[in-house]
């Protein structure tokens, strides 16, 4: 499969007289067909509902998108509770699936009157203890343990993950959150992450769709949904075939029909958590070459670095790279791509084929719509940059302007030397 920009050369060299490089760049399109596309994929269950995980792309302009299509919020922070507060998304439209839970987190959640979702049996008394109470409906993350694999392809291993309680820590959540005045429920689980494949939700769907009709035949509990969290992943790599979200939900829809509706829970919602899936393809950095050296290796430098897009550096993650109006060139140009990080690991790729780069070409870093921009930090001090959607018209907005250095000295409030400096 060909990687091919959602934007065109002549596009981007308007673009970058009025915003400079490094910036992001988001497709309204491509965001809007996708999200039209998972809502009708699951539309034979009344009930679903997209949760979108905010931390993936923390934008509110791109989340308003994400409304238009009933989609509401998966929050794990304060700040992402107020940022869904902030743009109108209140109570059940929110589902704060968080661990690791500082109380007042707790209490911002249930003042929102959002959904928790319970990431340990522990957790339990601090809920009640920190907001006085349990709410009338929460939700319990389960963990199977072992590992996940599809045929022989291991796909994940949760236990080895810090998430989740044990199948029997599970069942004694939902007798105790009963007795304490829970009347209804809802029932959690991610076991892997990016899947490249359509069996993935439907196999995770049999495992909590099977451990729900248990828990309603042993503990008595209302569960009123099950939420199938994020996993589906995207193609980073060229030859990747992508995810088919239809034949994804008529895969979960089977399931849904061969286990619970036998056991009379026809009538349980289903909610997804996706990120990656949302945005991921639709976003991408667009960054300038502005050196090149020719050493042991061939390096070329941008004005981006791992500030700006982490993954690389931090996973090995492969992001494809376009230099725009040399698509068609073949590629017999063998280089690392870096930034100007005082890190050895500062790479966006090492040792790869492109074809011959010049200092003032512009290169855009395909998949970078989620956790691309959200993973950014300021180290060697470095501002991260803006955000820009490209609107289904052809226009360009600013939906986040770049930090200044004022921005990166705004805490140092004690040193009167740094006010005046900005």
């Amino acid at each position: 499969m060909k990687k091919e920009p959602f934007v065109t050369l002549k596009q981007l060299k308007e673009i970058t007289k009025t915003y400079p490089t490094p910036f992001y760049l988001y497709d309204e399109k491509g965001i809007r067909e996708n999200a039209r596309a998972l809502k009708e994929a699951f539309a034979w269950n009344p009930g679903y509902k997209e949760y979108f995980a905010v931390k993936a792309t923390p934008n509110p302009y791109l989340i308003e998108i994400l409304r238009d299509y009933g989609c509401g919020c998966d929050c794990s922070s304060m700040t992402e509770l107020m940022l869904s507060d902030a743009i109108g998304v209140k109570g059940e439209d929110i589902m704060f699936s968080s661990n690791d839970t500082p109380a007042e987190e707790f209490a911002y959640a249930d003042k929102l009157g959002a959904i928790i979702n319970l990431d340990d049996f522990t957790h339990i008394d601090f809920l009640e203890k920190t907001i006085g109470h349990i709410p009338e409906t929460i939700s319990c993350r389960y963990n199977p343990g072992g590992v996940f694999q599809i045929s022989n392809d291991i796909m994940d291993n949760p236990g080895d993950s810090k998430y989740g309680m044990t199948k029997e820590q599970l069942f004694d959540a939902y007798r105790i959150l009963k007795k304490k005045g829970a009347k209804h429920f809802g029932l959690h689980a991610f076991l892997a992450s990016n899947t490249v494949t359509n069996e993935y939700y439907p196999m995770l769907a049999k495992v909590l769709f099977e451990v729900a009709a248990e828990l309603k035949e042993e503990t008595g509990a209302d569960i009123r949904f099950i939420n199938l969290s994020g996993g589906i992943g995207i193609p980073y790599l060229p030859d990747q075939e992508a995810n088919d979200i239809r034949a994804i939900g008529e895969g979960v829809r089977k399931v849904y029909e061969e286990v619970l509706v036998p056991a009379g829970m026809g009538d349980v919602a289903i909610y997804t958590e996706l990120g990656r899936f949302m945005m991921g393809p639709y976003g991408c950095l667009v960054t300038k070459a502005i050196h090149e050296k020719h050493t042991h290796k061939e390096y070329i430098g941008c004005d981006a670095c791992a500030v700006n897009l982490m993954r690389p550096a931090m996973y090995g993650a492969y992001h494809h790279i376009t230099v725009m109006g040399k698509e068609e060139e073949p590629l017999d140009h063998v280089y690392d791509v870096t930034g100007s990080l005082c890190e050895n690991n500062d790479k966006f790729a090492i040792d790869r084929k492109l074809p011959r780069i010049d200092k003032g070409d512009l290169l855009v870093i395909h998949d970078t719509g989620a956790h691309g921009f959200a993973m950014g930090y300021n180290y060697n001090g470095k501002l991260k940059s803006a955000e820009l959607l490209l609107r289904e018209d052809g226009s360009v907005q600013l939906i986040r302007r770049a930090e200044t250095p004022k921005d990166y000295f705004a805490t140092f409030d004690c040193f009167d030397i740094l006010k005046e400096l900005v």
